[in-house]
């Protein structure tokens, strides 16, 4: 067990908003500290505090009030601040990152149901990201009434990607489910709709099964 807890990564839990991400991942950074790994929690857009000023602009206001394009290169502007401000120095520090999205929200949002489309995104992934993937993401997957009914209900002013419609998010529905095929050994897809606790046994053993920690 020792070996295991002097490993480093980051961990992502990524989908549609509405898919239950918050939630499964404050389960699983939960797991991993009781289990005696060091981890922290964050997401995206957020994580530092660049990124969070970002965010308010990116969650907040009318649907239409950026493009896609625009949309694209402020999540990256606070994708590079969480990396280089909370990110990279946890998982230089020996510790393990849980992450509520990352990059592939970027693919499924702006590169397929914006439109911009995946060679746009992956161009400009590679300048600010470079080559540094998670470690895992999985993708939960729910179907957009159910989505939408769950993000609804939460309230509060973060609600404009909500409000671009239904068919908008059945095209994030299929991207994520389209990324999740494209590489086995990086991505899990799990059935979101199940209660809370049977997606984070899910969730607790794909973990325990593809990166052999201890949980």
């Amino acid at each position: 067990m020792s070996e295991r807890k002097n490993s480093a990564g980051m961990i992502v839990i990524d989908g549609m908003d509405g898919s239950g991400k918050g939630v499964q991942t404050r389960r699983l950074c939960d797991a991993l500290l009781q289990a005696g790994y060091k981890a922290i929690l964050t997401r995206e857009p957020g994580g530092s505090p660049g990124a969070e000023e970002i965010r308010r602009l990116l969650v907040e206001g009318e649907p239409n009030k950026w493009d896609a394009m625009t949309e694209l290169l402020l999540m990256y502007a606070a994708r590079r601040s969480h990396l280089t401000g909370t990110v990279w120095p946890a998982i230089a520090e020996g510790g393990w990152v849980v992450s509520d999205r990352f990059a592939d929200s970027s693919r499924a949002f702006q590169g397929i149901a914006g439109e911009l489309g995946l060679d746009v995104v992956e161009q400009i992934h590679r300048i600010a990201v470079g080559e540094f993937k998670p470690e895992l993401t999985i993708i939960l997957d729910v179907p957009v009434k159910i989505a939408l009914e769950r993000a609804r209900a939460r309230g509060g002013v973060e609600d404009r990607f909500e409000r671009k419609g239904p068919a908008y998010h059945e095209r994030v529905r299929e991207a994520f489910i389209k990324i999740s095929q494209s590489d086995s050994k990086r991505y899990a897809l799990i059935d979101g709709s199940m209660t809370m606790d049977q997606v984070t046994a899910e969730i607790l053993k794909i973990i325990e099964s593809r990166l052999h920690l201890g949980i």
